[in-house]
């Protein structure tokens, strides 16, 4: 049986912010957003993923963030210095932080008439989905945290030699996003489940013509890295919850992961070996699988609290 998947669409969520969105699945199915990381458009989560949570059950929805892809470019000027500062945390005012990203969803949520859902975010877009659950407990059903951090400066860093990539200068054009790309996923995938380099690049030339923004990666980036420690506020959540980590993952060291699930209580920890900072076609199983299970643990939950 065929996965009923919509035409990409859009929405305004907020003055100045229209997300383009795509669903998997039938309306009847258990409501799942997929947030996507640092300048991920949401063809990032790959069709095949997404067709598999569809057949598990969720009605799916994937979006292009703020400043990515198809939806709203926004108003901030970040300097290179300012993202430098960032780092040493000492950045200044961001253009928008992860609550405003956050918040975009949830407009997306309304737009679907979504009261409630289950959600699961990677990287950039775990830390969104955490801070969904800490903003608004009530309409995130289950939580699915990949290869993210909690917000703690001591946990999760990036590996030194991937510094001089995220913030030197850009190369111009369509090759050459097209090979800074296929040279960053190089660095920081996989090296258990390495990728195939026609693919990479197939992937990036999808993406840049899809829309990139060096500026929108900029006040992304400053967004991650002004956002709050996290661990007090997961601490009070009483949602399920489930954390994926690689134990290679260069981008954020797997002490994110292992913070996260230690400050969810409750929370499932899930280390996979040989994962980098991506999400392999032989992981989609066993990604597809934990998010299914921790949203039936989420349901299971709902049953009884209407039947005491």
């Amino acid at each position: 049986m065929s996965v009923p998947v919509s035409p990409e669409e859009f929405t305004t969520v907020s003055p100045g912010v229209r997300l383009c969105y795509q669903t998997f699945g039938s309306p009847e199915g258990d409501p799942l957003v997929l947030v996507m990381g640092l300048g991920g458009p949401m063809t990032w989560w790959d069709p095949q993923l997404c067709t598999m949570l569809a057949e598990a059950g969720f009605h799916v929805v994937r979006f292009d963030n703020r400043d990515t892809g198809r939806s709203s470019r926004v108003r901030g000027r970040v300097t290179r210095t300012q993202l430098v500062r960032s780092f040493l945390g000492r950045g200044g005012k961001a253009p928008y932080t992860l609550s405003d990203m956050a918040a975009d969803a949830f407009g997306l949520m309304d737009h679907l008439g979504w009261e409630s859902a289950h959600v699961a975010g990677v990287s950039m877009g775990g830390m969104i989905a955490q801070t969904m659950a800490v903003d608004q407990p009530r309409r995130v059903r289950s939580l699915t945290s990949i290869m993210s951090t909690l917000g703690k400066r001591t946990v999760g860093w990036q590996h030194p030699t991937l510094l001089p990539a995220l913030i030197g200068p850009r190369v111009a054009g369509r090759e050459g996003y097209v090979t800074s790309s296929a040279k960053m996923w190089k660095l920081i995938g996989s090296p258990a489940y390495p990728a195939d380099e026609e693919q990479v690049r197939a992937r990036a030339e999808e993406t840049y013509d899809r829309g990139v923004s060096a500026s929108g990666v900029m006040r992304q980036m400053v967004a991650i890295l002004n956002q709050p420690d996290r661990s007090r506020a997961l601490a009070s959540l009483r949602i399920p919850a489930a954390v994926v980590h690689g134990s290679a993952d260069k981008m954020v060291h797997v002490s994110g992961g292992r913070a996260t699930a230690r400050a969810i209580p409750g929370a499932e920890l899930l280390v996979v070996e040989g994962m980098g900072h991506d999400m392999p076609a032989d992981l989609f199983e066993t990604l597809s699988e934990i998010i299914r299970r921790t949203a039936d643990r989420a349901e299971r939950t709902a049953r009884t609290d209407q039947s005491a």
